[in-house]
């Protein structure tokens, strides 16, 4: 029997309708779907957009700001002539008033311009061993924001005695968005200058850069905020204590170094950590960098390795050789040093304090923040010497050479009898951002050599698995 026509017309009807509620279903979840997608996607790259460097960081972009006094800088400035260069650079050296020969210091063609600072005599200083100096070392931060430099992405902080990198510099702020809210820079190696100003500051001998977004902010708050430390010692606690105020801390690169020490800093330059050499401070502190010449000289000299490969200078290398089961350490640009037993990659790393404290008398005064160790009590115990002497570039390489320090053990006891100088051979370095974000030290071959009075060395990426250590 037959249904009904009409009611096989009711069926096909409501199938249809069910077909139709179905697809439409789908349509709209579809729709849902991609608007979620779409708006999620857009999300995640303006997400990246803001934590991604915004373009290629280069010393236009970086704004200094250097604290010195009218009495100082006739001596300072010469420590200024090292790194500056005019006509990449912008930025101003405070003074509190010109020299009376204020033309003969306010060279531009090899020194930056010189700057009055603004009155401070209204901000209360009460710190019983410091200086009203201080107030105006804090305020450089809003008074360099006044040049209005439209391309500034980073402003850079220091003291007159500070040796910058300028290269490695620029390198290190690439890895960070200037969009963002910056506070760069180190603390003090020395565990009593941390514990007496904060481990959280970015000591500004050691120099320290903020953010052109930071900046701006900064120096809207900073007078506010130098009304309420005037108890603090330095220019650099008071900026700090605003940046905290403002919720952000210091984000740290050990390529800064404060040089909390005295004497034979020989330890702290041949144990560099594994990241570009940023900056330099307290020279006059400490003795002379190189044996046999004055600090002027001593620097002069070091900037000829400097120039040829900026961003390998200071960066130690580690060999092992077989045959004199010798431990062979390269800081490249200053010393090559030969141990004469087997040393463990991590005890060849650490710091030989060859150094004084700062400040001596206490406990918390001669400890360090670093990983260090006390000299071989015996100098015939202790590494042979040989100290930068030469380098030379061309489309091959470089070449550095190193000559036997005249301080050495006269007994030869961790050194050939007849070698007098190391040759070592590399490429020049040039760092990517991935590659400052995770760093690794490089590898180095021992190389054969038919003259008993040269010992050659060549440094080079190492490879993906390769360990450094002693092949006994």
């Amino acid at each position: 029997m037959q249904p009904p026509l009409s009611s096989a017309k009711h069926h096909a009807s409501s199938r249809l309708v069910n077909i139709f509620l179905i697809l439409s279903s789908m349509i709209i979840v579809y729709l849902l779907v991609s608007m979620f997608v779409v708006f999620t996607s857009k999300n995640v790259l303006v997400y990246f957009s803001e934590q991604e460097p915004s373009g290629q960081t280069s010393l236009d972009h970086v704004v200094f700001g250097i604290v010195s006094s009218r009495n100082s800088w006739p001596d300072s400035k010469e420590f200024v002539k090292l790194w500056w260069r005019p006509q990449q650079m912008g930025g101003c050296v405070f003074l509190e008033s010109f020299p009376l020969d204020w033309d003969l210091y306010n060279d531009t063609d090899s020194l930056p311009p010189l700057c009055i600072s603004g009155d401070t005599s209204r901000f209360r200083y009460s710190h019983r061993g410091g200086s009203q100096w201080a107030i105006r070392a804090a305020r450089a931060v809003s008074e360099i924001m006044a040049l209005n430099r439209s391309n500034a992405q980073w402003y850079v902080f220091g003291d007159e005695d500070t040796i910058f990198f300028p290269n490695n510099l620029v390198k290190t702020l690439s890895k960070y968005d200037h969009r963002l809210w910056y506070y760069i820079g180190a603390s003090s190696e020395n565990f009593e200058q941390n514990r007496a100003f904060g481990f959280g500051m970015a000591f500004g001998g050691a120099g320290f850069a903020v953010s052109s977004s930071l900046a701006g902010v900064l120096a809207k708050v900073l007078d506010s905020c130098l009304e309420r430390y005037p108890h603090l010692y330095g220019g650099d606690s008071r900026v700090y204590s605003c940046i905290a105020e403002l919720g952000i801390g210091m984000t740290h690169e050990p390529g800064f170094h404060q040089f909390d020490v005295r004497g034979d800093a020989f330890g702290l330059l041949a144990a560099h950590p594994v990241t570009p050499l940023v900056s330099i401070h307290n020279l006059p502190a400490i003795d002379p960098i190189f044996p046999n010449k004055t600090t002027a000289e001593a620097l002069e000299h070091f900037f000829k390795a400097v120039e040829a490969d900026p961003e390998r200078i200071l960066q130690q290398t580690i060999c092992y050789d077989r045959w004199f089961s010798w431990t062979i350490s390269v800081s490249w640009g200053y010393a090559v040093q030969v141990f004469p037993r087997h040393l463990f990659l991590p005890d060849a790393t650490q710091v030989q304090e060859t150094f004084k404290p700062w400040k001596g008398g206490n406990v918390f005064g001669e400890s360090y923040t670093l990983d260090t160790r006390k000299l071989h009590p015996d100098p015939c115990g202790r590494s042979t010497i040989f100290f930068f002497d030469q380098v030379y570039a061309d489309h091959d390489g470089i070449k550095s050479t190193y000559k036997k320090s005249p301080d050495n053990c006269p007994y030869d006891a961790t050194s050939p009898k007849y070698v007098e100088e190391i040759r070592v051979y590399s490429d020049k370095l040039d760092l990517s951002v991935q590659q400052l974000q995770a760093p690794r030290r490089h590898c180095c071959d021992l190389l054969p050599s038919s003259n008993n009075k040269v010992f050659d060395i060549a440094i080079r990426q190492c490879k993906e698995e390769e360990l450094m250590y002693m092949h006994l």
